[in-house]
Formats: C-alpha cells, sequence, structure tokens
C-alpha cells in the first residue's frame, strides 16, 4: 500500500436498488465523514432502479472533501460479494461497513469509528441492534427471533458472547482484514466475517446502535429463506471450514459422547440422548485436539466402571466433568508451548 494513498478510513457500502434512500444517505456521510483522509466505497450489486446513475451524478457534484468510488458489479452477486469487492479496493487502516438503506444510523458508525481509532488495542467492533439505549423501531417479529436465535447458536459454537451476529454496521482494523478470506456472497456474509474474526483470535467488541426497521414494501430484501440458509452458515463455518486435525477430532468426540448417551434414559429417549450427546461432542471436538479429548474419554470410562443403574449414570457424568476441567487447565498449561498443537 503506497504510502502517499493511504487512508485513515474506507467506508465500504453494498448498493442494490436503493435508490430512495442514496440522496440521504450521502447527506449524512457529508455530516459525520467529510474529511480528504476518508474513501468511501459504493458497490452497485447490479442494481436495476437507477442507483448506479444516481451515485455516479453525485460524485460529479463533488460537493465532498472524502474520496468518493463506484463500483459497479453488472450481475447481482450479494450483499457478500459486493462487501468482497469493496475490501479488495479499499486502502484505510480502518474498514467500516455500512449499509445503504438507513436502517442502522451513520451517527452510530461516527461513535464507532472514533471510539477505536482512540484505543488502539481494539481491533473490531460490531454493532449492535440489541443492546443499545437508543431510538429503535423494529415490528418483524419473525427476523428479531432468527437473528437472536443465530447469535446464541453463534455464542455456543464459538465459545462467544456476541448479542447481534448479523448487524450491517461493524469497524475492523486493517490487520483484521488481512487475516480473513471472505467467501460467503450472499447475506451469510455477517457470519462469514464473525466466524473468521474469532478464529483468527480477534476480540470483538459491541456498540449499541439505534435501528429503523424498514418493510418489504420500503425496500427490505432480506427474507425468511435466507433466515434459514443462515442456520446452514452457521453449521458450514463451525463444523465443516477447519483444518483435517480440527474434522477427525470433532468426529473422535462425536463417537465416544454418543458412547456417554447411550448410559441415559430407555427405548426412544435412549435414542435421543444418544443423539444430544453426539452434537455435545462435536462441539467438544471443535475445543479440543484428540489428546484432549482422549484425556475425557478416559475419565468416562473410569466412570463407567463404578456403580449400576443410575449410579453408573451419576458416575459418567461426573467423570465427564472432571475430564473436561483437566483437559481445560491442560489446554490453558500448555498454550504458549511447543505442545499446544496436541491439546
Amino acid at each position: 500500500m503506497p504510502l502517499e494513498n493511504k487512508k485513515n478510513l474506507s467506508i465500504i457500502i453494498p448498493v442494490f436498488n436503493e435508490l430512495n434512500y442514496i440522496d440521504k444517505l450521502y447527506d449524512q456521510l457529508i455530516l459525520y465523514f467529510n474529511n480528504s483522509k476518508i474513501e468511501i466505497i459504493f458497490v452497485d450489486d447490479g442494481s436495476t432502479d437507477g442507483s448506479l446513475q444516481k451515485l455516479k451524478k453525485i460524485n460529479e457534484n463533488n460537493k465532498h472533501s472524502f474520496e468518493f468510488k463506484v463500483i459497479n458489479l453488472d450481475i447481482n452477486s450479494g450483499k457478500g460479494k459486493a462487501i468482497q469487492t469493496g475490501i479488495k479496493n479499499s486502502i484505510g487502516e480502518y474498514v467500516l461497513l455500512q449499509d445503504a438503506d438507513l436502517e442502522l444510523d451513520t451517527k452510530d458508525a461516527k461513535e464507532m469509528y472514533e471510539m477505536i481509532t482512540k484505543n488502539k488495542e481494539i481491533k473490531c467492533i460490531f454493532g449492535s441492534r440489541y443492546l443499545s439505549g437508543k431510538l429503535k423501531k423494529n415490528n418483524y417479529f419473525f427476523n428479531n427471533l432468527v437473528g437472536k436465535i443465530n447469535s446464541l447458536i453463534f455464542n455456543i459454537f464459538f465459545s462467544q458472547s456476541i448479542s447481534d451476529v448479523h448487524c450491517g454496521l461493524k469497524v475492523l482494523h486493517r490487520s483484521v482484514i488481512e487475516k480473513i478470506k471472505l467467501t460467503v456472497n450472499d447475506f451469510g456474509i455477517e457470519i462469514d466475517l464473525a466466524s473468521q474474526i474469532v478464529r483468527n483470535n480477534f476480540f470483538i467488541y459491541e456498540f449499541g446502535v439505534s435501528y429503523f426497521f424498514r418493510s418489504k414494501s420500503q425496500g427490505k430484501k432480506i427474507t425468511w429463506v435466507d433466515g434459514l440458509k443462515s442456520f446452514y452458515y452457521l453449521i458450514k463455518v463451525r463444523f465443516f471450514d477447519n483444518s483435517g486435525s480440527t474434522n477427525l477430532s470433532i468426529f473422535y468426540s462425536s463417537i465416544y459422547m454418543s458412547f456417554v448417551g447411550s448410559h441415559f434414559g430407555m427405548g426412544l429417549g435412549n435414542t435421543m440422548f444418544i443423539i444430544i450427546f453426539f452434537i455435545i461432542g462435536s462441539v467438544i471436538g471443535i475445543h479440543f485436539k484428540i489428546l484432549s479429548s482422549t484425556i475425557i474419554f478416559f475419565f468416562i470410562y473410569i466412570g463407567s466402571l463404578f456403580g449400576k443403574g443410575n449410579g453408573t449414570t451419576l458416575a459418567v457424568l461426573l467423570f465427564f466433568l472432571l475430564g473436561l476441567f483437566v483437559s481445560r487447565n491442560l489446554k490453558k498449561y500448555f498454550l504458549n508451548t511447543k505442545f499446544n498443537h496436541f491439546f
């Protein structure tokens, strides 16, 4: 990146048929981000309503101090593809992702940017529509419910505590951008982005933001189909986008945890416990390597030798918890040593 071309901030805004909102968005960008050290990159994702022409016309007016870029994707390829394209063409030390539909307040984006630049230890801030005491307007129950469920599942899968994984307002330092390789082209980009940030050991901070829901008639793009697809992306990024050793550990842990589940219930109940413990095992396999999983399995086996009936069940459960405790502490102990990859 040539030093003379470096910007403090790149704002990436994907656009698809947002003609009715572009003028107001531009006015807000002038109000909060009108600085020559900022570049604003609009990526038009195959709009058919004149959004691209409007963006070009605004750029010609030249009322702004920031650098104004318009990138055109001839075919509608999805929000994720637009964001990937914007990132590839950005040069800012920080990258701010902002939607064009004005559901999120540009003033909040400004506050998030100021916050991350004042604290150099913070490399990533996500907006959250569920944390703030700020103004909200939202009457779409299903979208709200799916968003919260997805955030909960994400937290379980990745041992996080994020309240709003789907919020479109995010600020990332260039060091984060350089570590991630986004591949999802549609609305699943939010899950893809969050998972890669966590995998690369960056801490995600959250900032409460305002939210002004708009209806389908007002141009809302996301549908219930996207909500269902998000569950697929959660499974994909957690259980398939892994190294070979992690996938082996997932398989191994799932098998021995199925053995644990076989000690619970009878008949159909026993089958349900086996399935539940199989899922628990897959999560364990993500966080513990083969050696750690073997230690857990060893404790479970010892527990299975004690008692009869319900006594055996209780012993298996207690020794399983003990095995988790021992493995977790061994993992912490060897964290910064050459033996780390075994645990």
